[in-house]
């Protein structure tokens, strides 16, 4: 069956992961004496880091794309998945809408966390948030993938995200602070990958 233009689309989901790695990859080079191992990727847009005009530019396409491709995948399952699915993918939508306004509305004051009022709805508000509408997208998603046999792959990768996503938040709260850095990215490339999963999801499945 010929695709359609909301198939095609899924493709923003895509461009909007690779917008994300390259804006973590790349604006530490805008950052003196960062370290990547350590480091949390809200310092990079951080209202005062040296970086934020390179993560701007580079991190332009993710939350864009990334909330245009979730929204069409809400449209396009409509009569599609089972209602858990169903449920668990407009959760991680939310998810994303929240992160993408919030974040850009609360941005850290400052790199690490300084305690304002900023920061304070950054840690505890948006973040606390985003973790928990991703957990529960990505459960729910699980239990209704694994229920229908031609849902297994996407429950499969959720079950992936989910995964990192626990690997992510385990590591932060137990390992040294000098590898924060590197367990943060499994939890905040767990969803951002999420996205791609998506969208590929919505580029080969048959309307």
């Amino acid at each position: 069956m010929k695709k359609t233009l909301i198939n095609w689309l899924g493709l923003l989901g895509i461009i909007s992961f690779l917008s994300y790695t390259a804006a973590v990859i790349f604006s530490p080079l805008k950052y003196p004496n960062y370290d990547w191992k350590s480091g949390a990727v809200s310092d990079l847009s951080a209202a005062n880091a040296p970086s934020l005009t390179l993560w701007n530019q580079l991190n332009s396409l993710y939350g864009v794309c990334g909330i245009v491709c979730c929204t069409l995948v809400c449209v396009f399952i409509k009569d599609k998945l089972n209602k858990t699915t169903r449920l668990g993918i407009y959760f991680f939508t939310i998810m994303n809408w929240i992160s993408s306004v919030g974040y850009t509305i609360f941005p850290l004051s400052n790199s690490g966390y300084a305690g304002t009022f900023q920061d304070v709805m950054h840690v505890y508000v948006v973040t606390v948030a985003v973790v928990i509408l991703s957990i529960a997208s990505l459960i729910l998603i699980m239990i209704g993938g694994y229920k229908k046999r031609q849902h297994v792959p996407l429950a499969i990768c959720a079950t992936i995200a989910f995964a990192l996503m626990l690997i992510g938040a385990i590591g932060t709260g137990v390992a040294p602070k000098t590898v924060f850095g590197i367990f943060e990215r499994f939890s905040v490339f767990s969803a951002a990958g999420f996205n791609a999963v998506l969208g590929v999801y919505l580029l080969i499945v048959k309307s």
